[in-house]
């Protein structure tokens, strides 16, 4: 029989006790959704945010890394939980509860988020191709049809394996931080300055809340639990990797913010704007090396360019197929799925054009991320909601747990729109 607690997790008294072997099997079986998507949260358009942060504001944005890490998990156990529960991916549920145009409503902020990461994604492959010396048409070209072969000649889970092994090379970020020695009284500082009365300051803030929680995240992970056949037994494994996800995605962000405050910030008084990915390179190697800095530099931010350009091409193929009906599962081919693997090469194009426009890399990826925030009362207002409305009663949001969610709902919206739209018309 199952049960609620009041922290509004799901509990089954009377189930049997596993070994830690048997535990830890279980746990290995469900693993991945969780993983992937906060993997792809610390996206190139996040580590610039992140870079830009500490090169600006040396370690003041730092408390709201710390801030955001059981912020990101609150968010994404909501998604877990109405996909293992309900078996239905976010748009099917907003049309079911709310109805079409309001579905709609939701697809089309998806498609303009996953439309704004990829082109952040493309931007961090190209920015690094360039280090190297070559040209954005040729390693942006590489990585899309890397992408394509990829997704046409696997399964879901041949997917997911190939996500966490790219993205775990972001953890090398965390070497280039320790080895960038930052000043423990600094860093003290630091967490506690807050200079709110500053647009630029502000900006920032509303880009690194769009950094961590971003509507395309919401969407896949429900829809990957959903391709994945996980049901509501796998529900505490589920919880279990979307929690050590979110934990994993936000060192990778402070260690980031940190090397880029104690190199480029620390040695600048007034802090450094950056304008290229090689500028924030150039903060690792004086540390590891030149040629070892930029090799280390160059896999973390591929790796995580990659990872993130996965979850997020497949996203808008997920979620546009819930709202049109088109068949969209990785298990059935391009002549069974033609609209699904379209709406993927598609997203994949889109981000390549925008890229080789010759925009600002930098510019446009702390804009996506502000973009981010801007969104989120839509995107928090509808996953809330559902948890409330379309779950049965043992699974539902409620109680302490629930004023807990709708308070942190109510302040990241309100702190998102506002810090975006004060840094848009104050600077």
């Amino acid at each position: 029989m199952n049960d609620i607690t009041k922290s509004g997790f799901a509990q089954n008294p009377s189930a049997p006790r596993l070994t830690r072997r048997s535990a830890l099997l279980a746990y290995m079986a469900v693993m991945g959704p969780g993983l992937v998507v906060m993997l792809a949260d610390t996206d190139a358009g996040s580590l610039i945010t992140a870079a830009q942060s500490g090169a600006q504001w040396g370690y003041t944005l730092l408390s709201a890394q710390i801030i955001l890490i059981p912020i990101v998990y609150m968010v994404q156990e909501l998604t877990i939980r109405l996909g293992v529960v309900t078996g239905k991916g976010h748009g099917e549920l907003i049309e079911s509860h709310f109805g079409r145009g309001w579905a709609w409503l939701s697809v089309s902020t998806l498609i303009v988020a996953c439309a704004g990461a990829i082109v952040c994604e493309m931007s961090g492959v190209a920015g690094v191709g360039l280090m190297w010396g070559i040209p954005m048409w040729a390693s942006t070209g590489a990585v899309t049809l890397f992408l394509v072969i990829m997704v046409l000649t696997g399964s879901y889970m041949r997917v997911e394996r190939v996500a966490i092994g790219i993205g775990l090379f972001e953890l090398v970020f965390l070497v280039t931080m320790v080895l960038s020695k930052p000043d423990p009284d600094q860093v003290m500082t630091g967490l506690a300055s807050f200079p709110i009365s500053n647009s630029g300051y502000l900006f920032l803030v509303a880009a690194n809340i769009g950094a961590v929680v971003m509507p395309w995240m919401i969407f896949y992970q429900q829809s990957a639990v959903v391709d994945k056949g996980l049901t509501v037994g796998d529900l505490k494994n589920s919880r279990w990797d979307t929690a050590i996800g979110s934990v994993v995605t936000q060192l990778v962000m402070i260690a980031m913010l940190v090397t880029t405050a104690a190199t480029l910030w620390a040695n600048n008084d007034g802090g450094v704007d950056l304008n290229t990915v090689e500028q924030i390179s150039d903060a690792i190697t004086p540390h590891l090396g030149y040629d070892a800095g930029r090799i280390l530099f160059s896999l973390g931010m591929v790796g995580a360019s990659l990872v993130a350009a996965i979850v997020v091409s497949l996203t808008a193929a997920w979620g546009l197929g819930e709202v049109t009906g088109y068949r969209r599962s990785l298990g059935d081919g391009v002549k069974q799925a033609p609209w699904f693997y379209v709406v993927y090469g598609a997203v994949l194009v889109v981000g390549v054009s925008i890229v080789l426009s010759g925009a600002n890399l930098i510019d446009i990826n702390i804009f996506v991320q502000v973009l981010n925030a801007l969104l989120l009362p839509i995107v928090l207002g509808f996953l809330v909601v559902l948890s409330q409305k379309a779950l049965p009663e043992p699974y539902r949001l409620k109680g302490r747990y629930a004023v807990v969610v709708w308070t942190v709902t109510v302040v990241m919206c309100a702190l998102g729109v506002y810090s975006g739209i004060a840094g848009i018309f104050q600077s």
